[in-house]
């Protein structure tokens, strides 16, 4: 099969770099006029008028030029300015560009003065640039330029394309006007519409392809690039409201990021699912093995919470889907919670505001309590727990805490050996476990019935561990004093109407499992979770992950990397090791992490490599999935 030739021609403002010169040219030379803003907006008005064909480009370039007021040095500081602003897949793929300098050309509006110096770094001369010239006063004062240059004319990139007559096939990439319609005169095969910097609606729908980067562009053509596969091609799917600066970050990392307000529900998400790479979900949505099953592209799951109940985490590990969430994100909001609610209970103050509210003047000391010198028995001593424990102690309560594993007790606090103990002793319970199956009803008529008459319970755990019937009774029979409620056995999937058997009580605190829902928690969760599924991604790492064993490397330099997940099986690493050495691969690192179901293999590898042996790689047996990284 013959290789056709092609020719590679780039537009430079907003594709080579990130911006247009006239208008950083314009912040030197307006420096110190002052009217520079006003000036300054006048020009990139006109620019935008020149790049979408609403004024012919002649036109747009006289009229910015009279504008500028720059002189020829000006031209050395906009060099140095450019430099610093090339686009950044141009700036992490020079290996393209050394390697196919003879097909690539520079086509440009703009001018040869500032063009040459800043692409003649990526191998490109100047015989292959083609741009305007300036042309000054005898006080070297940019005063026009040459108006015989074809570019300096309407559509004079078709006519430059037609007087350079180039053998082979001409692919075009660029943001503008001047740049699609080279391929709709019919002297260019292909336009992509280069939308790193800027998007203009009328050049993408023109476009035979939009790229978001150079990455894309050369993996549409089967280039070198720097990025195995763009970065704009992997899904991300966020649900549930979660915190903007999640969708922010990511989008910022050149993902492609959809987000939902809501949780879906199976059948939903089982469709919405299918060519998603990422999913991000908080406590509402389920993960099930039919949803996984649906899940061909999913690499990775990020709860933005700290339980996973909600996910199938075996069925996960089992199809290589690595699961990340945030468990110290929101622990201090949701203590403060309790440390509120539990000072609202000992003073009564949720009976008396709704009294209040109701027309009722009820000043009493009755049932009005200090916190200090009552016993505080958490349930629970991990993170949460612990910090609890501390902020409790601080305000004189003294703290007993039960936990089924062996936790060190932090300040004052006291560990008790029986979960009986704790109840009989404690003015007041706080629930603070985990999500597991177990746990089911941990707190029913039989643990309510040990605790001290007229105590008060704190649940901002999870809804199953009290049997909310037997709760009910003890709060109305008055051998609880009170309850503060944050989570329930059932929770609806989206704000609306909500029932509760605690509802009317007059001595229960409810809120709709807000625990830790403020605006520091949600931020810290929307930074925390994007930088797990970032280094996964990116880099392989899965140190943190819920389902996973853990490793943490730094980022691969000229190298390739590839992710090997398997089952945990006799003789899988002798036989990737054996595929390796077949096709003489020189490892530069690996590193191997396993747990009683998978293994997770990274091997670094220092030269190009025969792409069968990705094939044998996928056939080892054993193999969950695979994936290359460089």
């Amino acid at each position: 099969m013959i290789e056709v030739k092609r020719n590679y021609v780039f537009d430079f403002d907003s594709t080579l770099t990130k911006v247009e010169a006239l208008d950083v040219l314009a912040e030197i030379s307006l420096a110190n006029n002052p009217k520079k803003s006003e000036i300054i907006q006048q020009i990139i008005d006109i620019t935008n008028l020149g790049i979408d064909g609403e004024i012919s480009f002649t036109e747009s370039l006289k009229r910015r030029i009279n504008l500028l007021d720059a002189k020829k040095y000006d031209l050395e500081q906009l060099v140095v300015n450019l430099r610093e602003q090339i686009s950044q897949s141009i700036e992490r793929n020079k290996e393209f560009f050394e390697k196919y300098a003879e097909d690539i050309y520079v086509i440009s509006c703009g001018f040869k003065e500032f063009i040459d110096p800043i692409v003649e770094e990526y191998n490109i001369p100047s015989e292959r640039v083609f741009a305007n010239t300036f042309c000054y006063d005898e006080n070297d004062n940019i005063i026009g330029f040459d108006a015989n240059n074809v570019l300096s004319q309407h559509n004079g990139k078709i006519q430059c394309l037609r007087d350079l007559n180039l053998d082979g096939e001409i692919q075009v990439i660029g943001d503008g006007y001047s740049d699609y319609v080279t391929r709709e005169a019919g002297v260019a095969d292909k336009f992509f519409a280069y939308t790193e910097n800027v998007k203009r609606e009328k050049t993408t729908s023109n476009a035979d392809h939009v790229a978001p980067n150079l990455d894309e562009f050369l993996f549409v053509n089967k280039l070198p690039r720097s990025v195995s596969y763009p970065k704009n091609r992997i899904k991300i799917l966020l649900l549930e409201n979660v915190h903007s600066d999640a969708f922010d970050k990511l989008s910022k990392d050149g993902f492609s990021v959809e987000e939902v307000s809501v949780s879906l529900s199976e059948d939903e998400l089982i469709e919405k699912i299918k060519d998603v790479h990422v999913l991000g979900i908080r406590s509402k949505t389920q993960v099930t093995k039919r949803v996984l099953d649906a899940a061909e592209k999913l690499m990775t799951v990020g709860a933005f919470c700290i339980g996973t109940k909600q996910i199938d985490l075996d069925a996960c590990k089992e199809k290589g889907i690595v699961v990340f969430n945030a468990p110290y994100s929101n622990t201090r909001s949701v203590v403060e919670l309790a440390i509120g609610e539990i000072i609202m209970l000992m003073r009564s103050v949720f009976q008396r505001s709704t009294e209040l509210h109701n027309g009722e003047w009820n000043k009493t000391a009755k049932g009005s309590q200090e916190v200090r010198g009552k016993k505080l028995g958490i349930i629970g001593y991990g993170n949460i727990g612990k910090q609890l424990s501390v902020l409790a102690e601080s305000l004189g309560m003294d703290v007993y805490y039960y936990d089924i594993m062996d936790k060190l007790a932090l300040g004052n606090a006291t560990r008790l050996n029986s979960l009986e103990e704790l109840l009989s002793i404690s003015d007041v319970i706080s629930l603070h476990i985990d999500d597991h199956s177990a746990n089911k009803n941990y707190i029913s008529s039989k643990e309510l019935a040990m605790m001290k008459d007229g105590a008060l319970l704190v649940n901002l755990s999870r809804g199953f561990v009290i049997d909310v019937p037997a709760l009910v009774d003890a709060l109305k029979s008055g051998k609880l004093a009170g309850a503060a409620v944050d989570v329930y056995p059932v929770e609806p999937r989206k704000n609306g109407e909500f029932h509760t058997e605690l509802a009317g009580l007059p001595n229960v605190i409810l809120t709709p499992h807000v625990g830790g829902s403020t605006e520091e928690a949600q931020k810290d969760i929307a930074d925390f979770v994007p930088n797990k599924i970032m280094g996964y991604i990116n880099s392989g790492n899965t140190v943190d992950a819920v389902n996973f064993p853990n490793i943490r490397l730094p980022r691969q330099v000229n190298a390739h990397r590839f992710l090997h997940i398997h089952q945990n099986i006799p003789g899988v690493m002798a036989n990737i090791n054996k595929v390796l050495a077949e096709y003489d691969m020189n490892i530069t690192g690996q590193y191997l992490s396993t747990d009683e179901k998978v293994g997770y293999v990274i091997t670094d590898l220092n030269k190009d490599y025969n792409k069968k042996v990705i094939k044998s790689l996928k056939n080892v047996e054993g193999t969950i999935k695979f994936r290359v990284l460089y």
